[in-house]
């Protein structure tokens, strides 16, 4: 019989599955079909309350967030791009114990059912906001580019001695790229910037995954369609979450296959509205699916989002499950 990690494999390479998988939630009595980890020592001052990154930037998660954490606001590192070799500063990998480090990161996953799919960070773009926050770091990006990039290659040759050796030692099966490039509305640097200054670091990244033969997962929020040829480029293959304010119909036309939707869901349309009822809940979940999973090269990943103990949002959350599991289950067995 298929695992729950050997059928979402076969949809993250494209092919069709026997039922839509969906990403990172376990129906009940089922394990997940896939799991993100990431390497432990970049998350080990982060807490349930917030945290702070290996750089030093500290989070704050908020109820109403469902707990998704975000940097203090208006408490920034960096203040002028040109000083940051005085501010930024990679910790130390010599003391560090890969071995006993990726046990205890994949102690919870049964690597026989859950793909482990690798995450290091949330991308180069994104940390510079967070080091700087957005004004100041958009500034950076058009007035002081040269500095930007170098920062970003300091950030990189972090990050590369850290894929070396979770590809050793955590073997994971999907290789994940991070980097949130785009607000709802579109992207937030010119494509032509991005292929300067920001896509040779994904590039460098997803090449520890191609290089193995691992499928590449993209993962970017807002309208960011324009910058799908250039992810094809570098060996990505998944993208995620693909949000609705993209083309998602002619971008699954024009792809197909080659790249895989993980997402689709409509989280601040109609199921997401306060007084969404059951039914509609159920029929947008239906909508995804009847949408995108034709043919495969689709995984479902819908969710709701605001404190963990609304009981709206727990209805919504169980109401999305169980028509997962009676119709995204069973969807390509009709």
């Amino acid at each position: 019989m298929l695992t729950e990690k050997e059928n979402y494999l076969m949809a993250v390479r494209g092919e069709v599955p026997e039922w839509v998988p969906r990403n990172l939630y376990a129906s009940p009595g089922r394990p997940p079909a896939n799991a993100w980890v990431g390497p432990g020592i970049l998350n080990e001052r982060r807490t349930p309350e917030g945290g702070f990154d290996v750089w030093g930037v500290e989070f704050v998660a908020t109820k109403e967030t469902g707990g998704q954490a975000l940097p203090v606001p208006g408490k920034f590192l960096l203040d002028d791009i040109t000083k940051w070799r005085d501010v930024i500063k990679a910790p130390d990998l010599s003391y560090v114990d890969w071995e006993s480090m990726a046990q205890k990161d994949l102690a919870n996953i049964d690597r026989s059912q859950t793909a482990v799919c690798g995450v290091m960070h949330m991308g180069y773009f994104m940390q510079l906001m967070n080091f700087m926050g957005f004004t100041e770091g958009l500034c950076a990006l058009a007035e002081e580019p040269e500095e930007v990039m170098a920062l970003f290659e300091y950030m990189s040759d972090f990050y590369c001695q850290i894929a070396e050796k979770f590809m050793e030692y955590y073997k994971p099966d999907v290789w994940c790229i991070t980097d949130d490039v785009a607000t709802a509305q579109h992207p937030f640097l010119s494509l032509d910037m991005y292929r300067e200054m920001v896509k040779p670091f994904h590039a460098k990244e997803a090449k520890f995954g191609v290089d193995r033969g691992l499928p590449v997962d993209m993962h970017c929020c807002g309208k960011c369609e324009d910058f799908i040829d250039d992810w094809l480029e570098f060996g990505v293959g998944v993208w995620n979450p693909a949000q609705c304010m993209n083309d998602l119909k002619g971008i699954k036309k024009k792809y197909g296959n080659r790249l895989v939707l993980e997402g689709c869901w409509d989280s601040s349309g109609p199921a997401g509205w306060p007084d969404a009822s059951e039914e509609l809940v159920k029929s947008e979940v239906r909508k995804c699916i009847d949408t995108f999973a034709p043919g495969g090269g689709f995984i479902f990943w819908g969710s709701v989002y605001g404190a963990a103990d609304d009981a709206a949002m727990q209805n919504k959350a169980r109401w999305i499950q169980e028509e997962y599991d009676s119709y995204g289950r069973t969807f390509y067995k009709r």
